[in-house]
């Protein structure tokens, strides 16, 4: 199954102070676990929506600073013993799934934007298809998830070098804002994107996943520091578009849900959402 990266990589400044001991890609929602509630990190419900896709191989895009996510997804049978016996059953089956994947772990030294994390990857990734998961949203609903829908878009045409996902968005200057033509069911062109515009042209915003084919990386390397001075994503798809490369999107289903923690207002949603459909 293709390689997928998942960034970890931010500072979080915004849920801070518990930021500074937990980073926000560890940050608590809620799910469901032999019919009772339970509180699982993000991180970690974004790594089983991926492993129930039969997606094995991961790179995690984290800095020094965050052990705390290595440390998670290494199978500690120690602590396992500890438990009551009660709780067992819950963390040795994070365990199980832990053991059947290849783990990846890539220091990005400073955070300097979603595009400096993707780059960091190149080497992983060699000239191969992948997925790109930031680890501080995660999408939720009822119908085929995002990423199957991604993977399927981009094997249908050998032309597309990457396929974006976008919402429909009220206030879209938190978002890499696309500008897109409808060019079938469901499949847009995107002929310009800009990120995190003052003034949005259009009321609808980018997702943090992504399908890219490994010339992304060229791009990436081509482009300067730009909003933020952080070497933004979404700069080096404006490139690839520029190059005449085939950049579509597909959009999120109304049944679907974004759990965000990047705000303390996205976060409050997320948890609410979370404990309703989780």
């Amino acid at each position: 199954m293709i390689k997928t990266v998942i960034t970890g990589g931010g500072k979080g400044t915004r849920l801070l102070p518990i930021t500074k001991e937990i980073p926000k890609e560890m940050m608590p929602i809620f799910a469901t676990y032999r019919n009772k509630k339970i509180t699982i990190p993000l991180l970690q419900f974004i790594f089983e929506q991926l492993y129930n896709l039969k997606i094995r191989n991961f790179g995690f895009v984290i800095g020094s600073d965050k052990k705390i996510i290595k440390n998670h997804f290494i199978a500690d049978y120690n602590y396992l013993e500890k438990l009551p016996k009660n709780y067992k059953n819950l963390i040795k089956n994070h365990y199980k799934k832990i053991e059947k994947c290849d783990f990846t772990w890539i220091n990005q030294k400073k955070p300097l934007g979603f595009g400096d994390a993707v780059l960091k990857t190149e080497k992983y990734i060699g000239k191969e298809d992948f997925i790109v998961h930031a680890g501080d949203a995660a999408i939720i609903g009822k119908i085929k998830h995002p990423v199957l829908r991604l993977i399927e878009t981009a094997t249908k045409d050998s032309s597309i070098s990457a396929v974006l996902l976008f919402k429909k968005v009220k206030d879209a200057r938190r978002y890499g804002v696309p500008e897109i033509i409808k060019i079938s069911d469901g499949i847009y062109n995107v002929q310009e994107i800009e990120e995190k515009p003052l003034k949005p042209k259009f009321k609808i915003g980018l997702l943090p996943i992504y399908y890219f084919k490994s010339n992304i990386f060229k791009c990436i390397k081509e482009i300067h520091p730009g909003k933020n001075n952080e070497i933004q994503l979404t700069d080096a798809i404006r490139l690839l578009i520029k190059k005449k490369k085939r950049v579509v999107a597909i959009p999120l289903d109304k049944s679907e849900f974004e759990l965000d923690v990047g705000t303390i207002e996205s976060y409050r949603f997320a948890q609410k959402i979370s404990y309703r459909y989780l």
